[in-house]
C-alpha cells in the first residue's frame, strides 16, 4: 500500500511541473507581442510633404533626409547626398521594405527631383540570439506574475490529491451491505478517486488563468475515453468481466469446469482471464469476457455425477436376464450410490444386438469417472458372461469366392440358458483389479495446480473477494 501511495505522489509531481510549465507559456501572462516573423514594426510614411528648414538646398535637404534616418535606428553605414535635387542613398537596410521606405521619404521631401537608392539589403540572420532572449524575458516575468495564483492553485490540487482515497473511502462504505466483492469496492474507490483528482486540476487550472487548456480537459475526456474505449476495447471487455466474474462467482478456485470445450481444475482468476489446469496437466488461459459469454459446466457445484455405458447382448439372450445381472453388479459395486437408484434399460435395436445402456451415480468429489466406469464395464461383461449371455459382434458380409461347402450334421440339442446370473464377486480387489483405486484425479490436479508456476503474473480476484 505504501508503494502505491509513493508511486500516486511521484505521478502527482510530475504533473505539477508539467503545469507548470504550461503556465509559463501561457499567452495570458504574456507582455505586448511582436510580430511571428521576429521583425520590428513597419514604418509608415506621412502623407505629407517633409518640409525643409529655411531655405531650400542640396545640403539642407541631405542634412533632414540623414537626421530622419537616423532617427529610424533602421539602417547601417547611411550616407545621403544631393545634388540638383536628386537624393543619392548608399548604406544597408535591414528589409527591403525599410530600402523602399526610404525612397518614398525622399520623394517626398520638398523640392526634391528623383531618387536614387542604392542601398543594399542586409541579409536575416539564421538564429536571432536577441529575439530569443526577449521571450525568454517576457515568459519569466510572466511566470513571476503568474506565482501567487500558481501557490493557491497548487494547495487545491495538493489537497484534492491528498483527499482523494479518503473521499473514495468514504463514499463507497455503503457498498459493504450491497456486496461482499473486494474487487468491486476496490474499482469504485479508485473511480470517486480519480474524479476527485481530475476536479483539483480543473481548479488548478481555472485559477491558474488557464482557461483554454481547463475547457480542453473537460471537453476532451469524452474524447479521450472514446479513443481508449476503441484502443482498448477488449482489456476493457475482459475487466469489466472480471467483476461480474467476482460478484457472480459461478465457479470458486478449485472446482472443475468445462467451458468453450476445455475441462480442468480453476487455478487463478485474474483481471485478463481465467486460467485452467486440465486433467493432462497443461495450463489453459482463457479470456474473462469468453468465460462470462460461454456456457459454464460446473462438476463440482453438485458432487454427484452420472455416468452411462452402452452393452450389446445377442438377439437369443432374456433382455430381463441380462438387467437383472447388470443391476446386480450396480447394486453391490460400493461406489455406486443408492439414491438415486441405478437403472439398466434397453436402448435400441442393433444390426446384431439389443443394446443396453446402463446409468448409474457416485460420489464425484470422491472417486474418478474414468476409473468407475472402467471397473463397471469390465464387472458387468463379467457377470453377462457367468449368466450365459452371449454379447456377439456386430455383423459383418463376408465373401467367399470359391463357394463354402456345406455338409448336413446331426441337429444337436441346443443348451438351456440358466434362468440365474452367476454369483458375481464384490471383493474389493475385484472391483479395482484393473483399477488400482478408485479414488477421484482432481485432488492430483489441484496440488499440481499449487505447484506449478503461474502463466502471468496478476492477483487471484476470486480469492480477494471472499
Amino acid at each position: 500500500m505504501g508503494i502505491d501511495k509513493r508511486a500516486g505522489y511521484n505521478a502527482a509531481m510530475r504533473w505539477v511541473i508539467l503545469l507548470l510549465f504550461l503556465v509559463a507559456a501561457s499567452p495570458n501572462t504574456a507582455t505586448p507581442t511582436v510580430p511571428a516573423n521576429g521583425d520590428e514594426p513597419a514604418l509608415e510614411s506621412s502623407e505629407q510633404t517633409v518640409k525643409v528648414t529655411g531655405e531650400t538646398n542640396d545640403a539642407k535637404i541631405a542634412q533632414r533626409l540623414r537626421e530622419i534616418y537616423e532617427a529610424s535606428e533602421r539602417y547601417q553605414g547611411l550616407t545621403v547626398d544631393v545634388r540638383d535635387g536628386i537624393v543619392f542613398l548608399e548604406g544597408e537596410a535591414g528589409t527591403d521594405e525599410y530600402k523602399a521606405w526610404a525612397s518614398e521619404l525622399a520623394r517626398k521631401t520638398e523640392d526634391v527631383v528623383a531618387v536614387v537608392n542604392n542601398m543594399s539589403v542586409t541579409p536575416a540572420p539564421v538564429l536571432e540570439t536577441e529575439t530569443i532572449s526577449r521571450e525568454v524575458a517576457d515568459l519569466w516575468k510572466g511566470f513571476l506574475r503568474s506565482l501567487p495564483l500558481i501557490g493557491i492553485g497548487l494547495l487545491v490540487l495538493i489537497a484534492c490529491i491528498l483527499l482523494a482515497g479518503i473521499i473514495g473511502r468514504l463514499l463507497t462504505l455503503p457498498l459493504k451491505q450491497l456486496t461482499d466483492s473486494t474487487l468491486l469496492r476496490g474499482v469504485v474507490r479508485k473511480l470517486v478517486a480519480v474524479l476527485v483528482i481530475l476536479g483539483g486540476l480543473y481548479l488548478f487550472l481555472r485559477i491558474t488563468g488557464l482557461t483554454n487548456i481547463a475547457l480542453t480537459v473537460v471537453s476532451g475526456t469524452g474524447i479521450i475515453g472514446l479513443v481508449i474505449g476503441f484502443a482498448f476495447r477488449d482489456i476493457a471487455e475482459n475487466f469489466l468481466a472480471s467483476i461480474l466474474i467476482s460478484v457472480q462467482t459461478p465457479f470458486q478456485i478449485g472446482d472443475v469446469i468445462e467451458v468453450t470445450g476445455y475441462t480442468g481444475v480453476v487455478q487463478k482468476v485474474t483481471m485478463r482471464g481465467t486460467v485452467l489446469v486440465d486433467f493432462d496437466g497443461n495450463h489453459i488461459q482463457i479470456a474473462n469476457a469468453t468465460i462470462y459469454k460461454s456456457t459454464i459446466k460446473n462438476f463440482t457445484a453438485n458432487p454427484k455425477l452420472r455416468l452411462t455405458f452402452v452393452v450389446g447382448i445377442g438377439y437369443d439372450a432374456s433382455v430381463k436376464l441380462a438387467q437383472d445381472a447388470a443391476l446386480k453388479v450396480l447394486q453391490h459395486h460400493s461406489a455406486v450410490l443408492d439414491d438415486p437408484e441405478p437403472t439398466v434399460l434397453a436402448d435400441n435395436l442393433g444390426s446384431s444386438t439389443i443394446n443396453m445402456k446402463v446409468y448409474f451415480w457416485i460420489d464425484g468429489s470422491k472417486h474418478s469417472g474414468l476409473k468407475i466406469k472402467s471397473s463397471m464395464i469390465r464387472l458387468v461383461v463379467r457377470a453377462l458372461e457367468n449368466a450365459g449371455i452371449s454379447m456377439p459382434d456386430d455383423a459383418r458380409e463376408i465373401i467367399f469366392p470359391d463357394g463354402v461347402p456345406v455338409r448336413q450334421v446331426e441337429e444337436q440339442t441346443k443348451p438351456t440358458v440358466p434362468s440365474t446370473p452367476a454369483t458375481i464377486i464384490d471383493t474389493a480387489e475385484e472391483v479395482t483389479a484393473g483399477e488400482g483405486d478408485l479414488d477421484s484425479d482432481v485432488d492430483d490436479i489441484r496440488k499440481q495446480a499449487q505447484e506449478s508456476r503461474d502463466p502471468e503474473e496478476g492477483r487471484d480476484i476470486l480469492a480477494e473477494s471472499k
